[in-house]
């Protein structure tokens, strides 16, 4: 590898990101693992329940994710019985996601479980610096991109 791409793949921001995403994620993921959630499955059932009912592109919204991968995430939730994805009553384009009792009851489950690898990676990492790196993350989402822009 020449010294050039070495210094590109450190100045890299998407690849520091990703590199940490997929680490933390294949962590979340395994914490997960024993209510039969993966770590995205967790975040769409907790938006649901802390939300009620909400159209896809709402949805997608709240978790920064293209709608075409967000309606690919709930097909595996909604066999399962966990969301309900049915065409909304005032416009039958839109589709509206509800968490139903059983994926609530799921979220439940799995909520001890978010909570210790969050509480794990909080002690490693430390406290305060994982609060920064929210922050951080969130600022991230106000930088003027529109990646989903159609």
């Amino acid at each position: 590898m020449t010294p050039a791409a070495t210094n590109l793949d450190d100045a890299c921001n998407n690849l520091a990101l990703r590199k940490a995403a997929r680490y933390l994620g294949a962590t979340y993921d395994k914490a997960l693992a024993p209510v039969g959630l993966r770590a995205t499955q967790f975040s769409i059932l907790q938006k649901l329940s802390a939300h009620g009912e909400t159209t896809i592109t709402s949805l997608a919204d709240m978790i920064a994710m293209d709608r075409t991968t967000l309606a690919s995430n709930l097909k595996p939730l909604a066999r399962e019985g966990l969301v309900t994805v049915e065409p909304s009553a005032a416009d039958r384009r839109a589709r509206i996601v509800t968490i139903t009792a059983d994926g609530l009851s799921r979220m439940r489950a799995a909520l001890p479980l978010w909570k210790a690898v969050q509480a794990r990676f909080e002690e490693s990492f430390g406290a305060d610096d994982a609060a920064r790196l929210r922050a951080s993350l969130g600022t991230v989402l106000d930088t003027g991109f529109d990646p989903w822009a159609e």
